[in-house]
This record gives C-alpha cells, structure tokens and sequence, in this order.
C-alpha cells in the first residue's frame, strides 16, 4: 500500500532504532516529520545525532521541543544517580535508566502536532529489547495508546481516519533492526546510542544501550561505526 500522500510524525531520538523507524517510514511513502525532545537528559549528544539524522533523511521538518524532566527526577538519565554499566543483558526489570511516563510524554506530545498536521500516523522505535525493562515499550501499552488516541483527540472523534501508531521495530532482535536499517541504506555513523558518554563525545561501551548496540552489530556481521571509548 502507497502512503505517499500521507504524512506522519516520527519520534527521533538521534539512536540506532529511532533512525531505523524513520527510514521505515520513508520507505512505506510517508512524508516524515521529525520529533526530538530536549527534556534535561544528560545524554545530550543524541540531539546532535538528532540533526544529522533528520538532515540526512531530509525530513519535512524536525522539530524539537524542550521542557526539562530534572524537576520531576527519578531516572539515572535526569539526575546525578549513576548510569548502570557492565549488567548482564539478561538482567530482568525496570532499569534507573528508565525516565518515569517518557513514552507517554513523548507520544503526547506528537500526537498534538499530528494533529496541527492533520496527520493521524505515528512512528516510534521500541522493541523487543526495550520493553522486557521498560513498561512503556510493551506492544499492549502502544494499543492502550493508541485506543486513547482516537477517544481524546478531535482527529479520532471527527476525522476519516482512525491514528495508527507503527512500532515497525517490535518484534525485531538488535541484529535485525541493524540488517534491515542497512539494506535501507542507514549510515548507522550518524546516530548516538550512549547513555552516558566521555565528555569528548565517545561512547561508554559499557551501558546499557551501548551493550546492546554492540551485540547486535556482531550478531548482524556488520562494523559498528559509532566511536568507543575503548
């Protein structure tokens, strides 16, 4: 099915999976408008990556908006409380990385610009790996959403078409996101996936995020391009 007449809103947060997620919308003909949030993260340079992505993919617009999650706390991401590092991938549970409703923040927030848009399609990127730590990654939770979607807003009260929200990535290992962003042609350089990078820009390899990216680099066959601290 053609989509290119149809635009969407893509969350972009400048990581491996964000990109992914907007490439897959490109490629289904959507006209992409990009979405990056500036919340007090400590992560910063992932804005940066941000720009380049959206630069790249030559996005309708990239938009990012600001407000600051510090006030609130709560997550190894927003405060001074420690990024884990060195975890076995397999630890179970909610990780302090985890920023308390982000997701839902997040949606909110591009389900008002859809909105303005006149717009009813909404990409985002979590997975499989994301949601075994994080409640709002769940496939249940982007139905839950998406339900509320069309009960509280007046594109889903009044409008011809129901909102979508497409988590393209779901059901896909890191190694399979990375195949697939590669045969679309990603240049994974551009992206930032560090919880908590070197204060001269270099990726921890010891966090989370960067574990998990560099596991599914080597599960994929493929060279990671982004640089290490290591």
């Amino acid at each position: 099915m053609s989509h290119s007449s149809r635009p969407a809103v893509v969350l972009l947060s400048g990581g491996l999976d964000s990109t992914t997620a907007l490439a897959i919308a490109q490629a289904e003909g959507f006209t992409c408008h990009a979405l990056s949030f500036d919340y007090g993260q400590r992560h910063r340079l992932e804005l940066e990556a941000a720009r380049r992505v959206a630069a790249a993919f030559n996005v309708a617009r990239h938009l990012v908006v600001t407000f600051d999650m510090r006030a609130i706390g709560g997550s190894a991401l927003t405060t001074d409380l420690p990024v884990p590092k060195d975890r076995p991938l397999e630890t179970v549970g909610i990780p302090p990385t985890y920023v308390p409703a982000r997701n839902t923040i997040f949606l909110s927030f591009a389900l008002a610009w859809a909105e303005t848009l006149a717009c009813t399609d909404i990409f985002l990127g979590v997975n499989v790996y994301d949601y075994a730590g994080y409640p709002d990654c769940r496939p249940e939770y982007l139905r839950a959403y998406e339900a509320m979607a069309n009960l509280a807003t007046r594109a889903g009260v009044e409008g011809a078409r129901p909102w979508k929200i497409h988590a393209p990535l779901i059901t896909l290992t890191k190694a399979e996101i990375i195949r697939r962003g590669l045969a679309l042609g990603i240049d994974y350089g551009l992206t930032h996936s560090c919880y908590d990078p070197t204060p001269e820009g270099l990726a921890c390899g010891r966090c989370d995020s960067c574990r998990f990216r560099l596991k599914g680099f080597a599960e994929a066959g493929a060279t990671d391009p982004l640089r290490y601290a290591f």
